[in-house]
């Protein structure tokens, strides 16, 4: 039976511009007493009376942002859609009852690209909106699967979409052509015991690696990309992290981070740096 998300998951932090308000357990490390965020206030509300039903965004170079609402959990079509700073929306993408759009992410050309999450082997996969055209799909994935995060390599050839179901990594190519299974193993694997059985969630590059988490583990892990682009040793950067969805950094030079729980809302805030560091070895 395919799985549906009942409730909306967590609009991820992003760091410096976007981020959401995790309580201090949710913290990479360091001293979780103090507060990771501070001067909070709200950038975008969302109605689910009315159909929103947000699951992923990306801020924009303009400083708009992509946001993907999942549609299933308020019985509405999914939509991507574009806030601008002043938070006039425009709909960019309207799917189809019953499929879910999840992560998304843009490359350096404006292109936006995000998953569809589909019944339909037909849609199910990753699509891209250029600039000023019509959606596409990329690659197809699994219908069997669940896309969920997904981000670009710096070079904007590679995307990486995270599949929660299958615990598995994919690897698809901006310029076109079949996804392949960058990654899979038991630390992407969701908990069998687990009442919502998700695994790898978040995805993000970060310091030439791939970043990842495990909803159902609690756990941020780095994994490395060889000049070959093939993925090195796995390593775990933070753990007891319960139902991690999406996480963030504060820049590309840094480690410090913050994750996003399951139930957090899409706010703006400045953040204190000494609060959220990675576990040391």
């Amino acid at each position: 039976m395919r799985m549906r998300f009942t409730h909306a998951a967590a609009i991820p932090a992003l760091a410096a511009a976007l981020v959401s308000t995790p309580s201090p357990s949710a913290a990479i490390g360091g001293d979780r007493t103090q507060p990771v965020i501070t001067q909070v206030r709200t950038a975008a509300a969302f109605d689910f009376a009315s159909g929103d039903s947000p699951e992923n965004v990306t801020v924009n170079p303009d400083g708009s942002l992509a946001v993907s609402m999942l549609g299933v959990p308020a019985n509405k079509p999914p939509k991507l859609v574009r806030i601008a700073p002043s938070g006039q929306r425009t709909t960019l993408v309207v799917g189809h009852q019953g499929d879910q759009i999840t992560g998304n992410t843009h490359g350096g050309d404006g292109t936006v690209y995000y998953n569809v999450d589909s019944d339909d082997g037909s849609r199910a996969g990753v699509w891209k909106l250029p600039p000023h055209g019509r959606p596409q799909r990329l690659a197809a994935l699994p219908a069997d699967g669940l896309p969920n995060g997904l981000a670009i390599d710096p070079a904007g050839r590679t995307l990486y979409a995270a599949d929660s179901l299958n615990g598995t990594v994919w690897a698809v190519p901006v310029s076109g052509g079949a996804a392949t299974a960058w990654l899979t193993g038991p630390e992407l694997a969701p908990d069998p015991r687990a009442s919502l059985k998700l695994g790898v969630n978040g995805v993000r590059f970060h310091q030439d690696t791939v970043r990842v988490s495990n909803f159902n583990q609690g756990t941020l892990l780095r994994i490395p990309v060889t000049a070959h682009k093939a993925p090195g040793p796995l390593q775990t950067v933070a753990d007891k992290l319960p139902d991690i969805d999406d996480f963030s950094f504060l820049n590309d030079r840094s480690d410090t981070g913050f994750t996003a729980p399951h139930d957090a809302k899409l706010q703006r805030g400045t953040i204190n740096l000494g609060a959220a560091h990675p576990r040391h070895h």
